[in-house]
């Protein structure tokens, strides 16, 4: 199993990294990338503090938690891991980004993304819809730059999901 989901991650890997894609793609490749290095989700809170009602502090809390248990996790794994980032392994055709740590498995911008989103979206469901797109964005982008294998993605996502519906129960 292992065998079959790493050739099908180099295939992608490979795809990706030579794939001359559109000027609009790779700007917003770069921007949904930079939006989850953190600045989003503390623009989100901001909002949800300042127009959230009578929930905003428990949805405040359940996504913080989520997101804390998301960073715990995904610097652990990492650490434990060790897998090489994809353009460590086929340099990319136009993604330029350092990462911020050198391990690849799992993606802790798509976990911490789907975290944040999985948890604010079960406190505030019209907010749903534009959460998880955000958390997408991120998540292909990822893939898209070079930084991660699409199991590295996945598992993200898997696993951020987990702790976005932790942290909503913790306080709901």
């Amino acid at each position: 199993m292992f065998r079959y989901i790493t050739r099908r991650d180099h295939s992608v890997m490979h795809r990706a990294n030579n794939w001359v894609s559109p000027r609009w793609v790779r700007i917003y490749a770069v921007g949904s990338t930079r939006a989850g290095d953190g600045w989003l989700w503390y623009a989100m809170g901001l909002a949800i503090l300042l127009f959230g009602g009578e929930t905003r502090l428990e949805a405040l809390a359940g996504a913080t938690v989520a997101a804390a248990l998301s960073a715990m996790t995904f610097m652990g794994l990492k650490r434990f891991t060790g897998r090489r980032r994809p353009y460590q392994i086929e340099p990319h055709c136009w993604a330029t980004l350092l990462p911020p740590d050198q391990f690849s498995f799992p993606s802790g911008h798509t976990m911490m993304a789907f975290a944040v989103a999985v948890s604010l979206s079960l406190f505030y469901p019209t907010l749903a819809i534009g959460l998880l797109f955000c958390a997408l964005s991120i998540a292909m982008s990822r893939i898209l730059l070079g930084m991660h294998f699409l199991s590295d993605v996945a598992v993200g996502a898997l696993i951020g999901t987990g702790l976005g519906y932790a942290g909503y129960f913790a306080f709901h």
